[in-house]
């Protein structure tokens, strides 16, 4: 029996050194972790549990054959994060540089299928150079496999996924499908084609990290959800996100204890200007509203108009959705819409309350926007909200106007209490533009035209420019001091706790894509 055991920890001791120790040294003169040590330093001390150790390819050609590792280049199991459940799998690029081959996708799809019964989340660090070549089709269709459990688990359990290397070509789908893509900076890189095709096809010369690099994913194209400046800045930005969701779709976040006490905060009666074209930060109205320090955005450098984000009010999560004023005037675009939609539709998943803070001028005018379809990205957070069943509330610390003031979060799309500022202005658009349309001819027929534009502008403002006219309405059920804002919510949010809706049964909406 001796023997037997020495041959068992024999074989375990392989799959631990991975690819051997040269390519582990390697892997650490580029400055990032073995796909073991990014495991233990994420779970818990002594919680991890391996599935799939001893795992080999079954690939005979091209001299693998003898080229046989335990594990096939990816560690996969669970274990737990402050005491949660989580699955887990860690690619690990000292193994054929991490390559997917037959074997080591079905070990991926085992520990997803597993969470989806359990029903937990699954993280996956992802450091791998693509298919493995040596397989052809077979390590294709791992990837196919990887791809319809992605999907099959959307919606049920959180799949966050790191990027902490390469990550190019059919690789790329399956974060995209995660809920959350977090990228390491200068050593991780996402794209469909990489550079040399790229110059091949079309002639550009482009480098990985300008053509697929964390802030090029970040910025311009929005597939990473957050960049962290290493491999352990990206393991606690895994641990911190994990913080505000739930387990899976049946449950809801845990609320951390949190003391109630004086909720006045007087800092937000003075943070709207009194010059309604004047801008100001939206991020020092999120702090003077939620509990200290808890805001976590997400997207934090794409579409900066808008702000999305997690945060706790009184030890509970919620999401945040809120247009920024400091960026285009807070205005709506293609990207902050499509932005904003795709985080409302995640907190509606996993029965996070959303809170909308409104400040919009409209949506974004021009040929490029409308050439590049802001109809139909516009209705995509029309959509997300009028879907969201979760507790929706609306405050509205300024503008209102047009469509936007429709599509964020309005009571007529199904919002549970709208709130809006004293200073607020709902209206079909600003009292200027109004003015110059409904007073045309009397302005042009008139001695001063200026005067009188600005005569009519104060009448029409008189009209509309307040919040008065929605609360007589129904449609502004209060409006309240800025200093009250946070005592409202945590009484608003506190009395929606148990709300629940049924929806017409369906197959699936079709949201505009």
């Amino acid at each position: 029996m001796d023997s037997k055991i020495e041959k068992l920890n024999e074989k375990l001791a392989l799959a631990q050194l991975g690819g051997g120790q040269k390519r582990i040294d390697k892997q650490h003169e580029k400055k990032k972790l073995t796909a073991r040590e990014r495991v233990d330093y994420l779970l818990d001390e002594g919680s991890f549990e391996e599935i799939g150790a001893l795992v080999t390819h079954r690939t005979t050609d091209f001299g693998m054959k003898d080229q046989i590792i335990y594990g096939d280049g990816v560690v996969t199991g669970y274990g737990t994060i402050d005491g949660r459940l989580v699955y887990i799998y860690a690619q690990d690029f000292t193994v054929f540089g991490g390559a997917l081959s037959e074997t080591h996708a079905e070990k991926i799809c085992k520990i997803m299928d597993m969470a989806v019964k359990v029903g937990a989340p699954i993280i996956g660090l992802n450091d791998s150079g693509g298919a493995r070549i040596q397989e052809g089709v077979r390590s294709l269709g791992g990837y196919a496999d990887i791809f319809y459990r992605n999907v099959q688990a959307s919606g049920v359990v959180p799949q966050i996924s790191a990027i902490m290397g390469p990550c190019a070509g059919g690789a790329v789908y399956s974060p995209a499908m995660t809920d959350f893509t977090i990228m390491v900076e200068n050593t991780s890189y996402m794209f469909v084609t990489g550079p040399n095709v790229v110059k091949t096809v079309t002639n550009e010369e482009v480098s990985s990290e300008e053509l697929g690099g964390a802030q090029t994913h970040a910025s311009k194209s929005g597939v990473a959800h957050k960049t962290s400046l290493n491999d352990v800045a990206c393991l606690e930005d895994i641990k911190t996100l994990l913080s505000y969701l739930p387990q899976n779709n049946t449950q809801t976040p845990q609320s951390l204890n949190y003391d109630l006490q004086d909720e006045i905060r007087d800092e937000l009666s003075t943070i709207v200007p009194d010059n309604p074209n004047k801008p100001y930060d939206m991020h020092e109205v999120i702090s003077g509203i939620i509990d200290k320090d808890s805001f976590y955005e997400i997207h934090k450098d794409y579409a900066e108009s808008i702000i999305v984000g997690f945060a706790r009010l009184g030890g509970r999560s919620i999401g945040i959705v809120a247009n920024q004023p400091m960026s285009f005037a807070g205005v709506l675009g293609v990207k902050s819409s499509r932005k904003a939609a795709r985080f409302t539709r995640f907190c509606d998943c996993f029965n996070i309350p959303l809170l909308v803070l409104v400040d919009v001028p409209g949506f974004l005018p021009g040929t490029d926007q409308e050439w590049n379809g802001i109809i139909v990205h516009g209705a995509k957070l029309l959509y997300a909200l009028s879907e969201a069943t979760v507790p929706r509330v609306t405050v509205i610390t300024r503008k209102a106007y047009g469509g936007a003031y429709d599509v964020m979060n309005s009571k007529h799309i199904g919002a549970d209490m709208n709130f809006a500022w004293p200073g607020a202005e709902i209206a079909v658009m600003g009292a200027k533009g109004a003015s110059e349309i409904i007073f045309k001819r009397e302005i042009a027929e008139a001695d001063n035209p200026a005067e009188t534009l600005e005569k009519k502008e104060q009448e029409y403002a008189n009209l509309f420019a307040n919040p008065y006219a929605a609360a007589k309405r129904g449609f502004i059920d209060e409006v309240i001091l800025p200093k009250n804002t946070r005592r409202k919510l945590l009484k608003a949010f506190a009395m929606l706790e148990h709300k629940k809706i049924d929806r017409p049964k369906r197959k699936h909406g079709n949201i505009p894509l």
